[in-house]
């Protein structure tokens, strides 16, 4: 019986350590002689945005139009600015570069 509970031990330590540590695990059951862990590199996450996406600020949708009865255009502009103001005037300026004079109302501000 204590044989049993002690295999049982030393099998759950084993798992343990291989879940919590699977890259020290492994190497210590090959045998091989391992450095300290500082001098392997740590793990990235992956990213959840592209490296060129703004990391903060506002995505704003605005309706414009290019001549007076014509019917509204979404036009989506995302700024880096945090403050929500800022961000609405940045994407009204980008508008009117692009070649929307007439820019009728905000339709929504997301954060990023």
């Amino acid at each position: 019986m204590e044989t049993e509970l002690s295999e049982f031990e030393q099998v759950m330590r084993r798992q343990i350590e291989d879940f919590m540590s699977p890259k020290q695990g492994d190497k210590k059951r090959g045998g091989a002689t391992t450095a300290s862990p500082a001098s392997e590199p740590a793990p990235r996450a992956p990213r959840s945005k592209a490296a060129g996406a703004p990391k903060t600020g506002h995505l704003v949708k605005l309706a414009v139009r290019t001549k007076p009865l014509e019917m509204d255009t979404v036009f989506e502009h995302a700024s880096t600015s945090i403050s929500k103001i800022e961000a609405q005037l940045e994407a009204e300026k980008a508008a009117k570069k692009a070649g929307y004079p007439i820019i009728g109302y905000v339709i929504e501000t997301q954060r990023l």
